[in-house]
């Protein structure tokens, strides 16, 4: 089977990744002590894809948990889901990374990497067919940015031909929870540019909206905004767990998302949401979600997909329902908003249909849009990092672990140049080729 390893690093990551397998448990019917309790085949059909089989049928999630302290990782050991992870595959230090990039990239983390490599690697040789890599950290801390980009770096090293799939929450515009967030998430995205196959973006203030416009939260918690990012982690991998009529992986979608290699960032959406109140009064219908998935308020990460447009674009959709109605929803979506989609690459949407539903829904859909208007999210960190950059405020404390002003300029210049990119993109145009002729000619005169 097409396995996929799971990595979850610091708070962040953890968290994220404790709400993501109580939802994929859910989904193949495996309670919390691992044991499978569900009512239909197909969930155990292709549970490989993120468990392991122990003795006594027990399943045990792929799952390697690494952070700096132990504190996250402890309350994750005593919460529900607890018992179900491979006790081995806990690694954690004592110290932490202080919110510092280069304590878990350089210091810190360059201790712990090799027993986190250990893990990754038993997991590896453990697989039939390994898929890919999913990494869940923020890049705002110091060990999800500094140590997981670290580990990405590494993996790339020991598997280049296996995708890596990271799930990355930026920074938000207005709600800081660090000082040093720009310094943090200017040096991880230099090193993502380079080393990760697909982003997924997702900022905390975006989720807020959602959970607090859409869900009618009057104070969602970090588990609301967790689950979110739950349901869409789950989405994005259901064609591998489930049988469906148009399957999709983690490598087709790199391909039908990815039209240049650097520019692998992509917002995520998930449909339908629907405050409690507001369930009964809505039909879940294709051109719903297809609605709903494609609105603006729906993205998981700052950025106004209206101000740019869309390079390419992947609906996933889950339930019971006709290829055929999902394509025609697809093509009518280009076809009223073509100014949003770039003329040069026709027919940008992928669409793939998985059969099995997630629990207590009747269909689904998961949506990844790769649209330059993502460089609002780099231009936002990047300006603050300028500023602060400019009067060298809190660097002694990365040049105290080794780091060198040099990288910070570096990862200035790459996250500045992939903005330039975007836009470069966004106001390409499909040329003629009559008005290449006209050039060649006043050339000739000249």
């Amino acid at each position: 089977m097409r396995e996929i390893l799971h990595i979850q690093a610091g708070q962040c990551g953890n968290q994220i990744g404790g709400k993501f397998w109580e939802v994929v448990c859910d989904e193949h019917g495996i309670d919390a002590a691992g044991n499978y309790v569900g009512n239909s085949q197909v969930q155990l059909e292709r549970v490989n894809v993120y468990y392991n089989e122990a003795s006594g049928g027990r399943y045990v999630p792929r799952a390697v948990l690494m952070d700096l302290e132990p504190g996250t990782m402890d309350s994750l050991r005593t919460g529900p889901y607890g018992n179900i992870f491979r006790p081995d595959n806990f690694v954690f230090g004592q110290n932490g990374a202080g919110n510092n990039w280069a304590k878990g990239h350089y210091t810190e983390g360059a201790e712990l990497i090799d027993s986190v490599l250990d893990v990754v690697r038993k997991e590896a040789e453990n697989c039939d067919c390994l898929q890919g890599f999913q990494i869940c950290h923020s890049l705002g801390g110091g060990t999800g940015s500094g140590m997981g980009t670290l580990l990405i770096s590494k993996i790339r090293e020991e598997y280049p031909d296996r995708m890596m799939l990271t799930f990355s929450v930026f920074p938000s515009p207005k709600v800081s929870d660090t000082v040093v967030e720009p310094y943090n998430a200017t040096l991880s995205v230099h090193q993502l540019v380079e080393n990760a196959d697909e982003c997924m973006v997702l900022d905390n203030e975006a989720l807020y909206d959602i959970c607090f416009r859409t869900l009618k939260l009057t104070n969602p918690s970090f588990g609301d905004l967790n689950h979110l990012i739950s349901t869409t982690m789950s989405g994005v991998t259901c064609c591998l767990r489930f049988p469906g009529q148009l399957n999709s992986d983690l490598r087709k979608l790199a391909v039908n998302l990815i039209p240049f290699p650097r520019l692998h960032f992509f917002m995520v959406g998930f449909a339908p949401l629907t405050s409690r109140g507001s369930q009964q009064y809505r039909a879940l219908t294709i051109p719903e979600l297809t609605q709903q998935m494609w609105d603006a308020k729906n993205m998981m990460c700052a950025a106004d997909p209206r101000h740019g447009r869309y390079l390419t674009a992947s609906a996933m959709f889950r339930g019971k329902m006709s290829t055929k109605e999902v394509d025609e929803q697809m093509i009518n979506v280009q076809n009223k908003n073509s100014s949003y989609f770039v003329e040069w690459i026709p027919n940008n949407v992928k669409s793939s249909v998985c059969d099995i539903p997630p629990t207590g829904l009747s269909m689904s859909s998961t949506f990844m849009g790769n649209s330059t208007s993502i460089q609002e999210m780099f231009r936002r960190v990047s300006e603050q990092f300028t500023v602060m950059f400019r009067r060298k405020a809190f660097l002694h404390w990365y040049t105290g672990e080794g780091m060198d002003e040099m990288e910070f300029t570096e990862a200035e210049s790459n996250m500045n140049d992939l903005v330039s990119e975007y836009q470069q993109y966004q106001d390409a145009v499909a040329e003629n080729e009559e008005v290449d002729e006209d050039e060649d000619e006043d050339e000739e005169a000249m």
